[in-house]
């Protein structure tokens, strides 16, 4: 049967074998049917953590965050195929102990020992039972507590994206221009000019023309480019509190008892 809420602690640990192989995340934890106390977890193993491996958790201890397993990484990995449908039948079992019959020593009958497994002293964390850090030893206790670790990890915050598109505007601008005008111009008969003013006849009618030039405005477009834009970040630093709780355990004045006086 899988995990009552006091083994959750388990579930979510990195699982490590003795010589500190990762191996994968812990995904339940599976008691034993006659004892109630933890026997297998299952380890998410194979390609992205496909596979879901069953490990025994007879030998295992939890370390610095880590559940340490007794058995080798390539035993979990090459253990029997068995669903994780929240029980294991009769079949399933002898598989799994066959399979880790030489790392289970006198256990590998299917029974779990209370010494073997770190799973006591997890649930003795978890309700309050005084755990192996308490036992007065020496007339001495030791006084434990958590301790806050606080750290940071990347994550992703957000997307920026760069998009350009096109606006119309109007752009008004001055230019000079000339134009041609038409004015008389008058001289006088002179010997100079005396002979082309009598080439003619003495009265008569006649019409002369010309060409007015002007200048007008020619518009042309081109397309020149007047900057590259890119996209680019900078760290931005501040703070942000957090909260969060933590156990201590405390120790209380000694308690005498006094002995009555003989009168």
């Amino acid at each position: 049967m899988t995990t009552p809420q006091q083994w959750d602690i388990l579930i979510g640990l990195t699982a490590v074998d003795a010589a500190g192989d990762k191996i994968g995340k812990v995904g339940q934890v599976y008691l034993g049917e006659a004892t109630g106390q933890p026997e297998w977890v299952t380890v998410s193993t194979g390609m992205f953590g496909s596979r879901e491996s069953f490990a025994p958790l007879h030998g295992a201890s939890v370390r610095d965050g880590q559940l340490v397993l007794a058995v080798p990484k390539d035993l979990v990995k090459d253990a029997p195929n068995v669903e994780d449908d929240g029980s294991l039948d009769d079949t399933e079992t002898t598989a799994l102990y066959q399979h880790y019959a030489a790392h289970l020593g006198s256990n590998a009958n299917g029974s779990a020992g209370d010494d073997s497994y770190l799973g006591q002293q997890a649930a003795d964390d978890e309700t309050g039972v005084p755990g192996h850090d308490t036992a007065v030893t020496d007339d001495a206790m030791t006084r434990s507590e958590e301790q806050l670790r606080v750290g940071t990890e990347s994550v992703e915050a957000g997307r920026a994206r760069l998009r350009k598109y096109v606006v119309t505007e109007n752009v008004t601008t001055t230019i000079p221009v000339s134009h041609e005008e038409v004015r008389l111009e008058r001289e006088p008969i002179t010997e100079a000019n005396r002979d082309a003013a009598l080439s003619g006849a003495d009265i008569s009618e006649e019409e002369h023309e010309i060409t007015l030039q002007a200048e007008r405005p020619v518009v042309t477009k081109e397309t020149v480019p007047v900057e590259r834009v890119l996209l680019g970040t900078e760290t931005v630093a501040g703070e942000q509190q957090i909260s969060e709780e933590v156990r201590k355990e405390r120790i209380d004045e000694p308690e005498v008892d006094a002995e009555p006086r003989n009168r």
